[in-house]
């Protein structure tokens, strides 16, 4: 694929905080460690090169048990090297490997893997793929986009999603127009969504060194037990993140996590619920089950597997069970990342780089020709669409279609007019002006109808307008955030190897991706 960059700020799709953090605002240095630069991992290598010996052993333990029967599983006994570290990303796990973006954020990953191994040769660098098993928003990953059409995973759903049965994908997958073997394959042979999702992206990109890890396991959320017994004892991240939120909000930044008193759930088959204090009992919502103080801790020493963190304390979680360096997240991660600096700071746990997953557009042979023949450029379909279709029309039409030299004589006809009303009687002021202002709107309405009739003549030009703004904003959705990658693997073999080309971890750039049409299959 050929390629070429927008600055981000030129697509408008981006949030304040996160603008703010690439451009390296003092006033936001305190709400991370070290900036994504390839010289500052040497401070991150230093600050983890000490990670616990017991934890090591524990993750190659789970990650072993996770990939049995995997053919050409990764070797993972090289995480027991005190010299070997993580860059994680992290998702739910969507159906059929979900929008373009989840397959962006893993590109991203193993770059930058790949770009600290050559800077830093003397360690290793493990891409990680941080699946949110836990997470019980079963509407948000239900459904995919895909050839065209909409398809949605019908099936009862309570608890963790990871726990899913995924055998009825293999129903839905059937409606595709053509089989996707990779997915009929991983969805019929597994009795877990988790298990389902590790195989199809260990085939996808295990041989690129991606490792799947499903924290929801005994023996990592044991190591994990100090912070889970302290946030049920004492409560102390909510007040943490709520403090920074609020100091980020006088800033003038959105805040994306809320946090709450108790963040954590209670997990068990088929019920993930929020755990609640009321006075000196604690309540899982929307059950009977209540525990006094002494009961919880118990419980929790006993059963640490039962305690899910939420949003506020997950990532707490991942850098204490990975030797990780780096977190790949999106553009609303990145933010609420910054939200919880001092919940690390709390628990003297180091804080990783974070850095934005690349952001992309895919711009098929077809729409490089409309585009050329309506002489516009893809920065071009990120301006208003309103806008750019007036534009449009207005540098084809062969008249004129404003009529602001018009209006301008209008005003100063007008100026004249209410002078001598004024002169006549100063009350009369009032109906002159009320005049202007109503004949300004008709010479609007009918520069309008001007516009509606060129626009008339133009159709077909326009039609192709809208035909490229739909490939590049499907439902008025970025398509990196809608379509999915087999609407552009299946008819270019090359689409998903040219997407390791073409990104660049570190370069905090909009990428845009040309097929080049002597490679498609």
């Amino acid at each position: 694929m050929i390629h070429q960059y927008l600055e981000l700020q030129q697509t408008g799709q981006f949030p304040k905080l996160l603008m703010d953090y690439l451009a390296e605002k003092k006033e936001l240095s305190s709400y991370y460690a070290h900036f994504p630069r390839l010289e500052n991992f040497r401070q991150l290598i230093d600050a983890k090169e000490k990670f616990d010996e017991s934890k090591r052993q524990a993750l190659i333990n789970v990650l072993t048990q996770q990939y049995e029967g995997l053919a050409n599983p990764p070797d993972f006994t090289l995480l027991a090297d005190s010299k070997t570290f993580t860059v994680t990303t992290g998702h739910q796990l969507n159906i059929f490997g979900g929008p373009l973006y989840i397959i962006y954020k893993i590109v991203t990953t193993i770059n930058l893997a790949r770009l600290l191994k050559i800077a830093y040769p003397d360690y290793n660098f493990i891409p990680v793929y941080w699946m949110a098993t836990e997470d019980h928003d079963f509407e948000e990953i239900s459904s995919v986009h895909v050839f065209g059409k909409t398809y949605t995973w019908k099936c009862e759903s309570s608890g963790a999603v990871g726990a899913l049965d995924p055998r009825g994908l293999v129903d839905v997958a059937e409606n595709f127009p053509e089989p996707i073997p990779l997915f009929e394959k991983a969805y019929s042979q597994n009795t877990t969504l988790a298990a389902a999702v590790r195989q199809y992206m260990h085939e996808l990109f295990g041989s690129a060194g991606l490792v799947c890890l499903d924290a929801n396991h005994p023996e990592l959320k044991k190591e994990f037990l100090p912070v889970l017994a302290d946030e049920l004892e004492h409560c102390q991240s909510g007040e943490l993140v709520r403090n920074t939120s609020a100091e980020l909000r006088e800033m003038g930044y959105d805040t994306p996590v809320y946090a709450r008193e108790i963040n954590l759930f209670y997990l068990i088959d088929g019920l993930r619920e929020r755990i609640v204090k009321e006075d000196a009992e604690y309540r899982v919502l929307r059950t009977n089950q209540k525990f006094t103080r002494e009961q919880i801790l118990e419980e929790v020493h006993q059963h640490p597997e039962r305690f899910s963190p939420n949003v506020v304390l997950r990532p707490l979680y991942q850098e204490t069970v990975l030797p990780n360096l780096a977190y790949i997240g999106g553009p609303s991660e990145i933010p609420y990342w910054m939200q919880l600096k001092s919940v690390f700071d709390h628990y003297q746990t180091p804080f990783p780089a974070l850095i934005p997953r690349n952001f992309a557009l895919y711009v098929t042979a077809a729409e490089q020709r409309r585009l050329k023949k309506l002489a516009l450029s893809c920065a071009d379909m990120f301006r208003n669409p309103d806008q750019l279709r007036k534009q449009l029309v207005a540098r084809l039409a062969e008249h004129e279609l404003h009529l602001e030299d018009e209006k301008m004589e209008l005003k100063q006809l007008f100026d004249k007019i209410v002078a001598k009303a004024k002169a006549v009687d100063v009350t009369m002021e009032a109906a002159a002006l009320a005049e202007r202002t109503r004949l300004l709107k008709a010479f609007s309405k009918l520069e309008r109808r001007l516009h509606k009739a060129e626009e008339r003549k133009h159709e077909q030009i326009l039609n192709q307008l809208q035909t490229v703004l739909d490939s590049f904003f499907p439902s008025g959705i970025p398509q990196e955030r809608y379509c999915n990658f087999l609407d552009f693997q299946l008819t270019n073999r090359h689409f998903l190897p040219g997407l390791f080309k073409c990104f660049d971890p570190l370069d905090f750039r909009f990428v845009i991706m040309h097929e080049n049409t002597s490679s498609v299959s």
